[in-house]
C-alpha cells in the first residue's frame, strides 16, 4: 500500500499504459480519477478499480480546467498527476505530415503538460508536496524514422520534465518521466503502420529483452516514481524499454 491515502489523476487512463497505471495506483491504495476523451472506457476502468471517471480533452484548456476542479472538489487535494494521454501520426516522411496532424500531436503530447501545470502546479506548491509523472517515450531518446514529429513531441516532454523538476524542487514537488518502448496499446498499430506478424517481429528485433512494454510494466514503474520511496528522485526520464535505448 505504497500510495495509501494519496489521490491521483491519470489522463488517458481508459486504455493501454494509462489503464495499467490507474490499476497499479488503486492496488497500492490511491484514490484515482481515470480521465479520458473516451469516457466509456474511463468509466469501465474506474468501475474495476473503485475510482472515478472523468471526460477530458487534454488539448483543451476549459476541459482540463474542469477535470482539475472536479478532482479537487471530490478529493480535497491532489497528490499525483500522470500526464499519460498521447497520440501519434502515422509513419510517413516528415514533409508529408499535414499541418493539422502536426498540430494535434503537439496539442495532445505537449500542450497538455502545460495545461495541467497551469491548473494544478499552484495547488501542489501550496501543499508543499506533489508528484507529476509525464509519460514520454523511447522515441524522444532514440527516434525511429518516419515518426519525426511524434519523436520531437516526446523529446519536448523529456525536456519539459527536467525543466519542471528544477523549478518545482524548492516547493517539494517532484517531476519525472517514463520512457516506454512500443507496447500492447491502441497506438501500437499506428506506430508500426500496420499490425502484422512481420512488423511485430521487426519491432521486437530492436528490443534486447524481446518483448513489448506492458501496462503492468508501466504501472510498476509509475507507482515507484510517485511513491515516497522515490522521494530523492526528480527530473529523471526512466526507460522502461527492455534495453531498446542501449
Amino acid at each position: 500500500m505504497r500510495l495509501k491515502g494519496k489521490t491521483a489523476i491519470v489522463t488517458g487512463g481508459g486504455s493501454g499504459f494509462g489503464a495499467g497505471i490507474a490499476r497499479a495506483f488503486a492496488a497500492e491504495g490511491a484514490r484515482v480519477m481515470v480521465a479520458d476523451i473516451n469516457v466509456a472506457a474511463a468509466e469501465d476502468v474506474a468501475k474495476q478499480i473503485g475510482g472515478m471517471a472523468q471526460l477530458v480533452d487534454v488539448a483543451d484548456d476549459a476541459s482540463v480546467g474542469n477535470m482539475c476542479e472536479t478532482a479537487l472538489a471530490v478529493f480535497g487535494r491532489l497528490d499525483i498527476l500522470v500526464n499519460n494521454a498521447g497520440i501519434t501520426h502515422s509513419p510517413q516522411p516528415m514533409e508529408e505530415v499535414g499541418e493539422a496532424e502536426f498540430d494535434r500531436v503537439f496539442a495532445v503530447n505537449a500542450k497538455s503538460v502545460y495545461l495541467t501545470a497551469r491548473h494544478l502546479v499552484g495547488h501542489m506548491k501550496g501543499n508543499g508536496a506533489g508528484a507529476i509523472l509525464n509519460v514520454a517515450s523511447t522515441a524522444g531518446v532514440s527516434p525511429r524514422p518516419r515518426l519525426n514529429w511524434y519523436n520531437a513531441s516526446k523529446g519536448w516532454m523529456i525536456t519539459a520534465t527536467k525543466a519542471m523538476a528544477v523549478e518545482l524542487a524548492p516547493h517539494g514537488v517532484r517531476v519525472n518521466a517514463l520512457n516506454p518502448v512500443a507496447g500492447e496499446t491502441p497506438l501500437l498499430a499506428s506506430f508500426m503502420g500496420e499490425d502484422t506478424p512481420e512488423m511485430r517481429a521487426k519491432f521486437l528485433a530492436t528490443i534486447p529483452l524481446g518483448r513489448f512494454s506492458t501496462p503492468q510494466d508501466m504501472g510498476n514503474a509509475a507507482v515507484f516514481l510517485c511513491s515516497d520511496e522515490a522521494s530523492m528522485i526528480t527530473g529523471v526520464a526512466l526507460e522502461v524499454d527492455g534495453g531498446r535505448c542501449i
